[in-house]
């Protein structure tokens, strides 16, 4: 069985999406590990806000994520080794979403980013304390 180390990252422009992406891939690279890496969207399309967006807002947002997917993970990793990097962009809640890329992709390991503690959610995000507590497979949570 091939090995598979999931990345989840949020694409929100601060420097945590980096330290994640290159733990991921340094993890990846220790065990000849397959690296996915993987952006979910919110999922407008299904609630009552969809009216509020025009007609392909959803496909748009996916096209968009990918670019920006593809973008950081070449800044990061060089052309070379995101070549080898399965890039994958879901819609629905982040933590459904990422178990669920994990369960199919068969991964051994997923990496993720945790916000700086507030007040509102102390130790982890809520959908890094989600995936961990949900997650078959080993969690490895960049700080």
């Amino acid at each position: 069985m091939s090995k598979s180390v999931l990345c989840a990252l949020e694409l929100n422009g601060d420097a945590t999406d980096r330290k994640v992406l290159t733990e991921a891939a340094r993890m990846a690279e220790l065990d000849g590990a397959q690296l996915d890496v993987v952006n979910v969207l919110p999922d407008f399309g299904e609630s009552w806000v969809s009216g509020f967006f025009e007609e392909h807002h959803h496909e748009r947002a996916i096209k968009e994520a990918n670019d920006r997917l593809q973008t950081l993970c070449k800044e990061v990793l060089g052309e070379e080794r995101n070549a080898k990097v399965r890039h994958l962009v879901a819609t629905g809640k982040a933590y459904q979403e990422i178990l669920k890329v994990a369960d199919k992709a068969g991964s051994d390991l997923i990496v993720i980013g945790a916000h700086k503690p507030e007040l509102t959610d102390y130790l982890l995000g809520p959908n890094a304390a989600r995936v961990i507590r949900h997650s078959s497979c080993s969690v490895y949570v960049v700080r």
